[in-house]
């Protein structure tokens, strides 16, 4: 082959070899621009990966549509609670009266005992004639739902309704154990909010917060769920709470939390923050638990709850390996109360109750939820794990007893020495925690109002009344019995214990 051809040939072959190339790049580029049109029509995104939604209510692709109605539904039945009176020298009872609240402030009970406790967003205490806080209408008739602390200590609140009529309202119950409280207003015909079902509720889903922060009335705040029934925040006692980051602020305890059918699904209750305004952390009481209360203190003035009678405590690690369990799971008894339904059924110190009415127990707030919502009388059945082995035992549940209140706040004036205490009997648990002996008798006062004559005395949460005027004291039946013959102008001594120590203390009339 000559020269000449084979530089002809080469020629070809690098002119082939651009052609393909050229060839080449233009099929990527085309693929190119296809796919970026193709991502670019919000169709063709659905069409490709359709994702299902959780929202009762269409969204459009800017996730607005649908709330407007929802908001147009909902805020009619949301009103605005003022104390009608309000306690001089009355401490504030959450930290966000001022926005501008101490971590101090937002998590301590100052002059209690017990440890720091994240507190709901605002309270009684504030000027007169200043908005307070929220309630959602939850019956045409004038039924509403709140917290018990946006009402505690007032003896008259006032209702204002988006509307601009206003209601004196009375409060038909409280119920401090989960921050609930119902007040009723004379009126018919009146716009409210549906039930909905909490349970139903997931991690993700849309919810709207509505309410009156900062006097703001009819505010509408948008976020998610962002963490279902959490509790151990000691904030109440019996604890279960909706996490949302929909924006949460003074003003709105009290107010509803609404999925994206308009249902009520939770009471806005408290909220995480380090200034006492919104930083993304709320929580509210779910619909499941607020409605049995509401139906309660709807039917009797008060929440009747299921009882066992026992003491129960967290499976650390250790204990899961000490009582040869094979997981941390389950309601470890550390006490059996003497002649309560738990002891009459055979139930016994060391027991680990692993299911309750057939659903499992991880851990203790599980099973108190789970008995504390049990109708009085039910015959439960409980699995518990002793020595190792299964078994099966049936408690007829109780009623749980009842604190007493010797006097509420605003009718304390011309009682006796001791009017403004709430005291419970003293039970094992409790005895313990306060770092008591196990004898130890007496009831325990859970709250001392404000301005009365037992906190001027120095009387506080957590102390055990053992005596009065020499008298023992060893349940709330003999605290009622002899608090009751007290006169109005008799000073009283008391024998307490604080914290293990012994102390003599004189409540001056």
């Amino acid at each position: 082959m000559t020269p000449t051809i084979m530089r002809e040939l080469r020629s070809r072959a690098r002119g082939g070899r651009v052609l393909t190339a050229l060839v080449a790049l233009l099929v990527v580029s085309a693929m190119l621009f296809a796919a970026q049109e193709y991502t670019a029509s919000p169709s063709a995104a659905v069409a490709a990966a359709p994702v299902p939604s959780t929202a009762a209510i269409p969204l459009s692709p800017s996730g607005a549509a649908g709330f407007p109605e929802v908001a147009k539904a909902v805020t009619p039945a949301v009103v605005n609670i003022t104390p009608s009176t309000v306690m001089q020298g009355r401490e504030p009872r959450d930290p966000s009266d001022s926005p501008l609240g101490s971590m101090e402030e937002f998590f301590g009970f100052r002059g209690r005992p017990h440890g720091p406790r994240p507190r709901g967003p605002f309270g009684p205490g504030e000027p007169h004639g200043s908005s307070v806080g929220s309630g959602v209408i939850v019956s045409p008739d004038g039924y509403i739902l709140t917290n018990n602390h946006v009402v505690d200590g007032a003896s008259e609140v006032t209702v204002t309704l988006p509307d601009k009529r206003e209601f004196k309202g009375k409060t038909v119950g409280r119920d401090p154990k989960t921050d609930l409280a119902v007040v009723k207003i004379e009126a018919h015909d009146l716009p409210f909010v549906p039930w909905g079902d909490s349970s139903a509720l997931q991690v993700g889903e849309y919810v709207l917060a509505v309410g009156n922060p900062f006097g703001l009335n009819s505010t509408v705040t948008l976020g998610i769920v962002s963490a279902l029934g959490r509790g151990h925040m000691g904030i109440t006692q019996y604890e279960d709470f909706i996490q949302t980051d929909a924006a949460i602020n003074p003003g709105n305890s009290g107010g509803a939390l609404v999925n994206t059918r308009g249902e009520l699904v939770g009471i806005n209750t408290a909220i995480f923050s380090q200034t006492g305004g919104y930083q993304g952390v709320g929580f509210a009481v779910p619909a499941g638990m607020a409605r049995p209360v509401y139906d309660s203190l709807i039917k009797s003035g008060k929440v009747v709850r299921g009882y066992l009678g026992v003491a129960i405590q967290e499976l650390t690690p250790s204990l899961v390996k000490s009582f040869g369990l094979k997981e941390p799971k389950g309601a470890l008894v550390s006490d059996v109360t003497e002649d309560s339904p738990a002891a009459r059924s055979g139930l016994q110190q060391g027991d680990v109750i692993i299911s309750y009415q057939g659903s499992p127990i991880t851990d203790p707030a599980a099973l108190q939820r789970a008995v504390t919502r049990t109708p009085v009388g039910t015959k439960a059945v409980l699995t518990v794990m002793r020595n190792g082995h299964e078994k099966e035992l049936t408690v007829m549940v109780g009623e749980q007893p009842d604190s007493v209140k010797v006097a509420s706040a605003g009718d304390t004036a011309g009682e006796h020495a001791l009017a403004g205490l709430e005291v419970q009997n003293l039970d094992p648990k409790t005895a313990r925690e306060l770092g008591l002996r196990e004898k130890t008798r007496g009831v325990v006062i859970v709250n001392v109002e404000p301005d009365s004559t037992g906190e001027r005395a120095g009387l506080t949460q957590g102390d055990v009344i053992r005596e009065i005027n020499r008298k023992p004291i060893s349940s709330v039946q003999d605290f009622e019995k002899v608090s009751s013959g007290l006169k109005k102008d008799q000073d009283v001594l008391l024998l307490i214990n604080r914290r293990g120590a012994s102390l003599f203390l004189t409540v001056r009339a």
